[in-house]
């Protein structure tokens, strides 16, 4: 008899898992707050770490049409616009590293997952939301929003930063772990290609670097809008929600001095959003028995590496492979954790250090910008950035986990 399990939350995380887990006959229940899934979010950048894994659960093809294939990664000054370093993506990251490199709204790829979920029997429980459990040796009780119990042989917790898997697993472990404020906040919005100058915004990931602050813009939806996210420095906004309104003049504002495509592209967006950035240290577990943690529920990433996406759906492939290798659940969750702990630690960190180089917080970090731009143009910094990149584009998490299935 195939075992049962219940997934907190309808993300990317959550449905990758689930898909991953139902192509190998389990019986997953997936319980999802919001009411319904809707437009939510923005861009996401997916490296080919995580193309290979949509690759391989045939999630590809359907967002081929609604995805876009940048041709290079840019970091550059805020104001003059040279180049620091330049990646190339498009075929020939294809090429070195087997899959491609897409950008997508995160609201098709979650439409994408949702729709492939269903057609293989994901029971999907919308407005319905795990707050607790409690479990014996072979079976997970659930406590749910709405008074109702369910009974499951395995619990995963893909319900985010705030996860309340999370606050009950440690808990049970008497361990503490404290979401906590970075001191920035993210403006996010998409503008309508048609809505800007042509050409206008190069094909690629761009990015622009500056004191206290970033900006980043890339096509969606086969080239018909323009994604773009800015972070900056700020200790007076707390709050972490991805439809908190904000103020298109005060982000106007703040990038009044940045460089002109910058500010194009501020000038024909008519609304934006906010919201804090929160970070956790790296948890020491991800496990309590028969019940696990995935995504950023257990390692929430700051957007300065592009992989918060990218590591939940790679959790979600390499969970959904060892609970198919193993027969006993335990041993299997921890296999998990064991394969997938010092990966994501590594990646939170790098994180944590680019936030420093691309807002220049310190005079080294100024420097080590200054030797890029003075090795851009002999592209020995385009090497250099490429070659750091490796370690993260390169995993491939289907050919890791082959041998289990």
């Amino acid at each position: 008899m195939s075992k049962r399990v219940a997934i907190a939350g309808a993300g990317i995380g959550g449905l990758c898992s689930a898909l991953a887990l139902a192509k190998r006959g389990f019986k997953v229940s997936v319980f999802e707050q919001a009411a319904e899934i809707k437009e939510v979010g923005a861009g996401l950048q997916l490296s080919p770490n995580a193309m290979q894994v949509l690759n391989a659960l045939d999630i590809s093809a359907l967002l081929q049409s609604k995805a876009f294939c940048p041709q290079q990664a840019v970091m550059r000054h805020y104001q003059h616009g040279k180049p620091y370093f330049s990646v190339p993506l498009g075929k020939t990251c294809e090429q070195r590293y087997g899959a491609t490199y897409w950008h997508i709204h995160r609201a098709d790829l979650q439409q994408a997952l949702y729709q492939a979920c269903s057609d293989n029997k994901v029971d999907i429980q919308l407005d319905s939301q795990i707050l607790t459990y409690q479990q014996s040796v072979e079976q997970v009780s659930l406590q749910l929003a709405n008074q109702q119990a369910f009974e499951c042989d395995i619990l995963i917790g893909a319900d985010g930063i705030h996860s309340k898997v999370q606050a009950t697993l440690l808990a049970n472990l008497s361990l503490t772990s404290t979401a906590k404020f970075t001191g920035q906040v993210a403006w996010r919005g998409t503008v309508k290609t048609k809505d800007l100058p042509p050409n206008l915004v190069e094909p690629n990931a761009n990015l622009w670097v500056g004191p206290g602050k970033h900006f980043v813009c890339y096509y969606l939806r086969g080239g018909e809008e323009i994604n773009f996210v800015a972070v900056e420095e700020r200790s007076d906004w707390k709050q972490e929600s991805w439809s908190q309104q904000g103020d298109v003049t005060q982000l106007r504002d703040l990038f009044k001095d940045w460089h002109p495509q910058v500010q194009e592209i501020l000038a024909a967006a008519k609304q934006c959003f906010i919201w804090a950035l929160f970070d956790r240290d790296p948890l020491s577990t991800w496990v309590d028995g028969n019940v696990a943690l995935l995504g950023d529920a257990c390692h929430p990433m700051l957007p300065f590496l592009a992989q918060g996406a990218a590591m939940a759906i790679e959790d979600a492939y390499v969970l959904a492979a060892m609970l198919n290798k193993h027969s006993e659940s335990q041993t299997a969750l921890k296999h998990y954790q064991d394969a997938r702990l010092p990966r994501t630690a590594q990646i939170q960190f790098n994180a944590r250090q680019n936030a420093r180089l691309y807002h220049m917080k310190t005079s080294l970090e100024r420097a080590k910008l200054g030797i890029l731009a003075g090795l851009s143009t002999s592209g020995l910094s385009d090497w250099l950035a490429a070659n750091k990149l490796d370690y993260i584009y390169d995993y491939k998490a289907v050919e890791l986990t082959q041998e289990l299935d």
